[in-house]
């Protein structure tokens, strides 16, 4: 838990929350904090010690810990944009969430989407700037009209995103979202529904979770509104059998055609009974304020045994 982004506090949170629900009488579990300046341990006994890069474990009380698996809930880098994955796999630790491949493609808002459309998926019409690049004002907003919404391209929880609805604070909003990355995707407004739907496999079948319906009390889905509770979020949603069904067959496509692992999150709004994808997000979040636990929930999975449904699954996979 952790990270480096913006979204580390987030992760510590969720990180918790996993932490507190996975059965100490079953695994015996660590927390381990990945931050920028640091890699450790949190023991037993509250104290902490540094993480052994060679082989991702510690030593404490003469004895060498080294993970049969690691729990990855890292949102942002180096968790969810497949650095983690990549370093882990080359030593040969089993992860929870995606491949490095998958991580670092879902992350990337351009990359992903670009690849999705060939698929027949659904997305806004978007323009993409990276730093540095001439801002031409006229251009964009002839591409994706107003209003239209300014996000970094690889960022989560919302931070460095802004509606924008005139052309005079395009190129504010676009500074905003460098300060979270070089690399910034502009999307035409959509207007509908807004769902969001987790998907995961058990026994090598994808399974689907009920969408949640979003309601923000913001002009968006912001941070406030994500973890602030200025949102209502309504399991399952108030939409149509059909929609349902489609939002669903849409998510089990997503996952399938990007070969995903873990539980993800794919985000959509509904428009004229269309569901056009917003994101995926391959390490959701699972704070007490997260969607995800709040649809485990109404399809009676406890934490508990959704956690080592993840964790038995990767051991596994490992082993074959």
């Amino acid at each position: 838990m952790g990270g480096y982004s913006s979204e580390f506090e987030i992760s510590l949170k969720s990180g918790g929350v996993v932490y507190d629900a996975i059965d100490k009488n079953i695994y015996e579990v660590y927390k381990v904090h990945l931050l920028e300046d640091r890699w450790y341990y949190i023991l037993p006994d509250g104290s902490n010690t540094v993480v052994t890069k060679e082989n991702f474990g510690c030593i404490h009380k003469g004895r060498t810990i080294i993970p049969d698996v690691v729990f990855n809930i890292i949102h942002g880098t180096p968790g969810e944009d497949g650095i983690l994955a990549s370093y882990l796999e080359l030593i040969g630790i089993a992860q929870t969430s995606s491949g490095y491949y998958q991580a670092a493609l879902s992350f990337n808002k351009r990359d992903c989407l670009s690849v999705l459309k060939n698929f027949d998926i659904r997305c806004a019409t978007s323009v993409y700037i990276n730093e540095g690049d001439f801002i031409n004002t006229s251009e964009i907003i002839n591409t994706v009209g107003l209003p239209c919404f300014v996000k970094p391209n690889r960022a989560g929880s919302s931070f460095g995103i802004s509606r924008v609805e005139t052309a005079e604070v395009l190129s504010e909003a676009i500074l905003k979202a460098y300060k979270e990355d070089t690399e910034v995707i502009i999307e035409s407004e959509l207007i509908g529904t807004e769902v969001s739907v987790g998907a995961y496999r058990n026994k090598g079948l994808i399974q689907v979770l009920n969408p949640t319906e979003i309601i923000s009390e913001n002009d968006f889905f912001d941070y406030e509104a994500k973890y602030l509770g200025k949102s209502q979020e309504i399991t399952p949603a108030r939409i149509s059998e059909k929609d349902t069904k489609a939002v669903q067959e849409i998510t089990k496509k997503i996952y399938k055609v990007l070969n995903m692992n873990g539980i993800t999150r794919s985000d959509f709004i509904i428009q004229n009974g269309v569901p056009y994808l917003i994101e995926i997000n391959s390490i959701p979040g699972l704070s007490k304020e997260s969607i995800i636990p709040k649809q485990l929930n109404d399809a009676g999975i406890t934490l508990t045994d959704f956690y080592a449904l993840l964790i038995e699954n990767t051991l596994k996979e490992a082993k074959l």
